[in-house]
């Protein structure tokens, strides 16, 4: 019977975080009678033990906050643990033993480094529920929009609208650089919100000359400026992503992001027409989660608490249709899910004249 539970928080920080940890402690409290503790900084507060006990009151006035009140890295991975500079060691079953001496269960909310980390820790005899967060929305595990990320995107439509009245008052090309490492949902998403006249992102490997292309075409109807959204993960059909450095201690170790300066160079090299770059970085990260988020967050908060109660472990909540299911936790090594370039949004991009440089 499970009495404890623990919860940790990985990977980068999304919106939503702190409605999840909510809804995990009234619910485990109201309706299990089950004590919950959270470690600090993901599983570095486990390696280091680190935790202190979630009560209601710990977790009173957070839903609306960005951010996580446990904390979090993406880096300590328990199975490559950094002991020394350049030194790492598999501590997996240290972690373990860990967890079991301060709870019964254990639930991970985070995105796929996390979750592989959990799934490995599971295949090892740990009790672990999973719960998706990321912003990128890029979870092959089942088929469910992820918390923070419609924060992310709404942020983004938002930069787009403000930049449209800069970008034509300078007559200017103006490139929005957005995150979701090797897929493209946000910049998609906030694209067509944002009314981008580009969109690149990862799935749909692009041509300069194909964007040159629609930007000359904008001009020849007099529409003298332009908006290019790009994910940090797109790359020409000739060339590779743009790799900012490496972290060799993280579970993600490429940093991606520089996309946006090399396209606005290239392209007012190509067409003579001043071109801007912003980069949104992690603003996308922060700030209150929206009302859509802040009760998927909660939804998934209390489907997870509820499966530890219920002791249906190796499972992922995930939201299917109108409901909220159990996935087994092993669908986390399929890998990311990309956009389908051949789906609905994509097709309606194309038929409103967004090109997306092929």
């Amino acid at each position: 019977m499970v009495k404890r539970v623990a919860v940790l928080t990985g990977g980068g920080d999304a919106p939503g975080l702190n409605a999840v940890i909510r809804a995990i402690v009234k619910t485990a409290t109201r309706e299990h009678d089950i004590e919950v503790i959270g470690f600090r900084d993901g599983f570095k507060g486990v390696m280091e033990e680190k935790y202190f006990q979630l009560t209601e009151a710990e977790v009173s006035g957070i839903l609306h906050r960005g951010g996580t009140i446990l904390g979090t890295t993406n880096r300590d991975n328990p199975f490559k643990y950094q002991v020394s500079p350049g030194v790492f060691e598999d501590r997996s079953k240290t972690c373990i033993e860990i967890i079991n001496s301060k709870a019964d269960a254990l639930i991970v909310i985070g995105g796929d480094g996390s979750l592989s980390i959990a799934y490995e820790l599971s295949k090892r005899g740990l009790k672990v529920v999973g719960c998706p967060k990321t912003i990128d929305n890029d979870l092959a595990v089942g088929k469910a929009q992820t918390f923070g990320f419609e924060t992310a995107y709404a942020f983004a439509t938002e930069a787009l609208d403000r930049l449209h009245s800069t970008a034509e008052a300078h007559h200017r090309v103006i490139v929005l650089e957005v995150m979701g490492r090797y897929a493209g949902h946000i910049a998609l998403y906030s694209g067509v919100a944002g009314g981008a006249d580009v969109i690149l992102i990862p799935e749909i490997p692009f041509s300069y000359e194909k964007i040159v292309n629609k930007l000359r075409d904008r001009l020849s109807k007099n529409r003298r400026f332009s908006l290019v959204v790009v994910a940090e993960g797109a790359r020409p059909s000739d060339g590779d992503m743009v790799v900012q450095k490496l972290v060799e201690e993280s579970t993600d170790p490429i940093r991606l992001g520089g996309i946006g300066n090399v396209v606005a160079q290239q392209l007012e090299k190509l067409t003579g027409i001043e071109s801007r770059v912003t980069v949104l970085g992690h603003l996308q990260r922060g700030g209150s989660p929206t009302p859509f988020d802040r009760i998927l967050a909660t939804r998934y908060g209390v489907a997870a608490i509820d499966l530890a109660a219920a002791g249906q472990f190796d499972n992922v909540v995930s939201l299917e249709g109108e409901n909220i299911v159990p996935v087994p936790l092993s669908e986390v090594a399929k890998g990311i899910r990309n956009v389908n370039v051949e789906g609905d949004l994509v097709k309606a991009a194309r038929k409103i004249g967004i090109s997306f440089g092929d």
